[in-house]
């Protein structure tokens, strides 16, 4: 369902339920962002509260409110949520704990929030157990504390769960602007994803954040991701999560391979949502699309006074997504005439301390290094906190040159504590991107230009089997067969009865016991054997039942290709270095389903693996093709079982220069 937001977001009547210390600071934070609204509190006892004359019914009213404050205890909360959406209010923060985030230390707490759910009808709630929201837009604040926030014309939206980590986020000093700091609480009845799509309604809004504890209603965070690429506003994400112990394994590597975090960050690449890992760079990166919006492509300049700098500045986009592309003839024509001929040129660039405090001519060297073909130019300048009246040269060329070249330039301190807020206001007022710590500004870059547009193909949801078996390899394989995977030509025996039935097969054999789940480590696989040597083989198995198999020949790579299901992000399908290497090398990469063969090819592009599917080394290389359609035939097998499955695994898929074939498959679903 999607519920209108505007209302309760930019309110023109505020109520406030309640009337201890948390209430009376709304009122008060209102006041003093200037909130042109009315403001009602309400409370049985009457009186007044902050100067503001006190109703003791929600009845009483002059009209509906907008918004309104819940600051009442949990039972009451109830109460007063089921009034104020039977008379039509906009909407309600509901700051009392005691709900489904107790519930392991009182039963009672998940059935109080259904029960707040169902009282809220229509109406959207934020939390419970949440602060509410700052509105530095309009000056509305449904907010029980202090914070960092001043009144903005246009800025960034926040979104977190944490309302500690809210508070200390408005508290910044980096000349972010914020429109909105939202905290979403537990989130009973309007998720994140929701927030965030009706924040993308204020045209005032120019990039979000969101601070992710888990992922819900997936549906709602497809929405909001093409809404936002719609209206040309990036997201970025900071997933907490990473940690966390992976999901034990069953009986496949794929689980394991696939578990934990690996959903989270498979479910944000579906959606084009680049993701952060700290806080600072968090914010970093709100500033650069604040102000530049998403870069380009991936291509920097760096220019600095200093030989170390530009080393660091090398140094610190190692191994990221990130290029110093050589500098083009026109950029070296202009900063020889700007630099004259001692200065060695380079990208990254030292251009030494011969034109400091030169104002055109730095605007000269620093409008010539950029260029169309770079999507950010980074002046690297660490302004001293003791007297930093020489370094003006340095903010005026900065101001210049993006005045003239109309491209992204950056002014980048090395440490965060190096670039004065005021100094950060007065770039942003020039359209300069203020980026503070080079660490900080090389992840916010890299961040900036990964942002995608989302994969428009829904997400393939799981259903929710009671209970799963495992079927043997035989069947698994049979089933994956008829999606048009490639299997080895084989045979089962039973009770060793008759082996007279390998005739047909090719030696050398396969012989596998079945009905096993780690076969290697049971003595359950025999290999290279002839149909002879058969008898033997089976009697020293642990099992009456066996698949005989003609032995794949000609591998150059072997692969693990899977898809377990996730409940809280659909079906991952994970891409793996397989057989002995699939634990040894830990090599794999995961996308969800349902996953385009173009996307499947550059995931399959990522794995270290992949040298040896494109020949190493001068030997054969794998035929890509077949090992795309095998990839295919387990999407395939997925689509059609999605309500049962729980995962399906293929390791080894040997491949050969002329086909892929599955050497052992696993399937486990509902019965």
């Amino acid at each position: 369902m999607t519920r209108d937001l505007s209302r309760l977001f930019r309110p023109k009547s505020i109520a406030v339920i309640g009337g201890g210390e948390w209430c009376r600071q709304v009122i008060l934070q209102c006041e003093k962002m200037g909130y042109d609204g009315v403001i009602w509190p309400v409370h049985p006892k009457g009186g007044a509260l902050a100067g503001h004359q006190v109703y003791t019914r929600l009845e009483e009213l002059p009209a509906p409110p907008d918004a309104a404050f819940v600051g009442i205890n949990r039972n009451a909360t109830i109460e007063a949520i089921n009034v104020l959406s039977s008379i039509g209010a906009g909407g309600a923060v509901c700051f009392a704990s005691g709900f489904s985030e107790a519930a392991a230390e009182d039963a009672s707490g998940a059935s109080l929030q259904d029960q707040l759910v169902k009282a809220a009808g229509d109406m959207p709630i934020l939390g419970p157990n949440c602060y509410g929201f700052v509105n530095a837009l309009d000056g509305a604040l449904l907010w029980p504390d202090q914070h960092g926030c001043g009144r903005v014309d246009k800025g960034v939206a926040i979104l977190t769960q944490s309302s500690n980590i809210a508070i200390n986020l408005t508290m910044q000093q980096r000349a972010l602007p914020i429109a909105y700091t939202v905290t979403c609480g537990n989130m009973a009845q309007t998720t994140q994803a929701e927030i965030a799509t009706g924040l993308l309604d204020d045209e005032r809004v120019t990039a979000i954040g969101l601070h992710i504890e888990g992922f819900s209603e997936l549906r709602a965070w497809e929405i909001l991701a093409q809404k936002a690429h719609v209206k040309g506003v990036p997201l970025i994400a900071l997933k907490v999560g990473r940690s966390q112990q992976a999901q034990a394994a069953t009986v496949s590597h794929t689980a394991s391979l696939a578990g934990g975090d690996v959903g989270a960050q498979a479910l944000l690449n579906r959606l084009g949502i680049p993701r952060l890992d700290d806080l600072t760079t968090f914010l970093e990166t709100l500033k650069l699309l604040h102000v530049a919006g998403p870069l380009a492509d991936n291509t920097l300049a760096s220019v600095s006074c200093s030989g170390g700098e530009a080393s660091l500045a090398a140094d610190t986009a190692h191994g990221r997504g990130l290029v110093f592309p050589p500098l083009n003839d026109r950029q070296k024509t202009g900063l020889r005439a700007a630099l004259g001929p001692k200065v060695a040129l380079a990208n990254p660039l030292d251009y030494h301390t011969y034109i400091w405090r030169d104002t055109e001519a730095m605007t000269e060297a620093f409008s010539a290094i950029t260029d169309p073909g770079i999507a950010l130019t980074m002046l690297i300048v660490d302004y001293p906190h003791t007297d930093a009246t020489d370094w003006t040269c340095a903010t005026q060329a900065a101001l210049a040159t993006r005045a003239a070249t109309g491209h992204p330039v950056a002014i980048v301190s090395t440490l965060p504590e190096l670039l004065p807020t005021n100094v950060a206001e007065t770039l942003m007022a020039g359209s300069v991107i203020p980026l503070q710590g080079l660490t900080e500004a090389i992840s916010a870059a890299e961040a900036a230009s990964s942002i995608r547009a989302p994969v428009t193909d829904p997400l393939l949801l799981p259903g929710a089997p009671d209970s799963s078996e495992t079927l043997t390899e035989a069947q698994s394989k049979a089933a994956l067969a008829a999606h048009g995977l490639i299997i080895p030509r084989h045979v089962t025996v039973v009770n060793e009865v008759d082996l007279s039935t390998t005739d047909e097969l090719t030696p050398p054999l396969v012989l596998k016991g079945q009905g096993i789940a780690h076969k290697s480590e049971a003595g359950a696989v025999a290999l290279n054997l002839t149909a002879g040597e058969l008898a033997e083989a089976t009697a020293l198995m642990p099992t009456n039942t066996f698949l005989i198999e003609e032995m794949v020949q000609g591998g150059v790579a072997e692969l693990l290709i899977g898809i377990t299901r996730d409940p809280a992000h659909g079906f991952v399908l994970t891409l793996a270095a397989g057989g002995v290497m699939t634990e040894l090398l830990a090599d794999s990469t995961s996308l969800l389903v349902p996953a385009s063969r173009n996307d499947m090819a550059r995931a399959l592009s990522k794995l270290k693996t992949y040298k040896l599917l494109t020949g190493f080394r001068g030997k054969p290389a794998a035929n890509i093709d077949a090992v795309l359609n095998a990839g295919e035939a387990l999407q395939s097998y997925a689509l059609a079982n999605a309500a049962s499955l729980e995962e399906v695994e293929v390791n080894p898929l040997i491949c050969t220069p002329d086909t892929a074939i599955a050497a052992d498959a696993l399937i486990r679903k509902a019965p």
